[in-house]
């Protein structure tokens, strides 16, 4: 039969040596690439033990921030929800009682607040969103690795700051020196 165009080309088959047969030039090809790699710079780290420099854009975990006081700064207003583009943030609003003045600053407050770390993506729109400067996302923590999903969703007891102005983040509005030995003698009096 006569093919439709002349680009046919015509391949010798040279017959393999004995090397070739016993695959040694590939096998030893390998052990080159191999031990090349024993000598190069490692791309990954042994994470959690290890942990690269954060950059300085870097947002990590969020904090509930507390007033001068101790009491939770959030209001449940709802806008670090809405700002999320990810939808990650749920909260439920209550009234504070009577008594209650301590631990919530204004008539309202997050009886529930969670945000799901699986659908954050850190972008920082709930920070800038927060009128009462209640959010803030910490940069010098990063959510750490979990095995089961629902240890993703953190609630209030790991998002809100401790009381104790020592414990406190670093980001977002911080407590005078004056305003922290307040809040020591307070927390002082309390245990007394």
């Amino acid at each position: 039969m006569q093919p439709l165009s002349n680009r046919a080309k015509q391949v010798d088959k040279k017959p393999m040596t004995l090397a070739e047969r016993a695959y040694l030039p590939a096998i030893f090809q390998g052990l080159s690439i191999t031990m090349r790699h024993f000598f190069m710079k490692k791309p990954t780290i042994r994470y959690p033990e290890e942990q690269r420099p954060f950059s300085p854009v870097f947002r990590g975990l969020h904090v509930l921030k507390r007033d001068e006081q101790g009491r939770e700064r959030c209001t449940a207003c709802g806008l670090c929800a809405v700002a999320c583009p990810a939808e990650a943030i749920t909260m439920v609003a209550g009234e504070r009682k009577k008594g209650e003045e301590g631990l919530y600053r204004e008539e309202k407050y997050a009886v529930s607040y969670e945000i799901n770390m699986l659908r954050c993506i850190f972008c920082g729109l709930c920070e800038e969103a927060c009128p009462k400067a209640a959010v803030y996302l910490q940069a010098d923590k990063m959510a750490p690795p979990r095995f089961e999903r629902d240890e993703f969703i953190y609630g209030k007891n790991r998002l809100v700051e401790p009381v104790s102005p020592d414990n406190r983040s670093k980001r977002g509005i911080q407590l005078t020196e004056e305003q922290a030995q307040q809040l020591r003698a307070k927390m002082d009096a309390q245990l007394a």
